[in-house]
């Protein structure tokens, strides 16, 4: 029998004996347990096959996890309300105060609510409350879609699509020639951030540059010769969304450098060699890559060399 023709028989039977027990049956045996048990799927299908069909080829609905809404009241797990009464009046939206996730004029914080009650119990969105998203009115079914076996934010490769729907700037720096892999799909966003809640950048872990260090491990050191800006934060010379300038620098060498670095304490000055950024006479740190002519390992170098010479931060 077709899955249709199936949902039809059994809506049918199931409408036939409610309305059986609202036309008399209140004083029989096991009617008051009856009354308490909302309708499954199989008869929310009846009007909604296209949800109820997609829904049961989600996580969602899962028969065999206890944990899924399928196994927790069914349908009335998320759309609360009187489902007996629902069906009884033929359906029609918010007939039994059945709540509609996709509804414009339920605060948001009250479908996150909905989600949060199961989902909540997961650490990763245990700070989900006090997070960016939260405060801005961005909740679950803003990123989420429910009745769907592939939902796009869950994917590595469509993933960044969902994102860059409100983070336009990172949707322009993720084309820009040096860059991570996320149109590939060999990285997403959720590997660098939690989305749900955590620390001010949305971290998976508690810094920058602990999250860098889970691909980037030759970075970590230690190093006899750390450079501060490398144990401090990676995007003070990085720019992870991407750049123009490889390997994803905020700006050329020696000029990125020199923010930091005044040219006035270069030893080259010794020898006469202007190195200054902002001089008409600057001609050091314009040939070929500048400081990384002679400094080539600048995240840290083990170099037995004093660390007050050139030497540092070279092979």
């Amino acid at each position: 029998m077709s899955f249709h023709l199936q949902v039809g028989r059994n809506a049918a039977i199931m409408l036939v004996a409610a309305g059986f027990l609202w036309a008399g049956g209140a004083g029989l045996p096991g009617f008051q347990q009856a009354q308490a048990q909302a309708p499954g799927p199989e008869v929310c299908a009846g009007c909604h096959e296209s949800q109820v069909k997609t829904f049961m080829g989600t996580k969602h609905g899962n028969k065999v996890d206890a944990r899924t809404p399928l196994n927790q009241g069914g349908c009335n797990s998320c759309h609360k309300g009187d489902l007996a009464a629902h069906v009884k009046a033929g359906g029609g939206k918010g007939t039994g105060g059945m709540v509609s996730l996709s509804s414009k004029t339920i605060a948001q914080e009250s479908k996150d609510q909905l989600c949060l009650g199961c989902h909540q119990k997961d650490p990763t969105r245990m700070n989900w409350l006090s997070s960016t998203h939260a405060n801005r009115d961005t909740g679950c079914t803003s990123c989420h879609q429910i009745h769907t076996s592939h939902d796009n934010v869950r994917d590595k490769l469509t993933q960044p699509q969902v994102c860059f729907a409100c983070h336009k700037e990172q949707r322009v720096q993720i084309n820009k020639p040096s860059r991570h892999p996320i149109l590939e799909g060999k990285v997403s966003c959720a590997d660098c951030h939690n989305v749900h809640g955590s620390n001010p950048k949305q971290m998976v872990k508690n810094s920058v540059n602990e999250v860098c260090y889970q691909c980037h491990m030759e970075k970590r050191g230690p190093f006899v010769h750390n450079h501060q800006p490398v144990t401090e934060d990676c995007t003070i010379c990085h720019q992870p969304h991407g750049t123009t300038i490889a390997p994803l620098l905020k700006s050329r060498p020696p000029f990125l450098c020199q923010d930091c670095h005044q040219s006035s304490s270069h030893p080259s000055q010794n020898a006469g060699i202007p190195t200054g950024r902002t001089t008409s006479t600057s001609q050091l740190g314009t040939v070929a890559r500048g400081c990384l002519n002679c400094h080539t390992n600048i995240h840290g170098s083990n170099s037995t060399q004093n660390s007050a010479t050139t030497s540092r931060f070279r092979r």
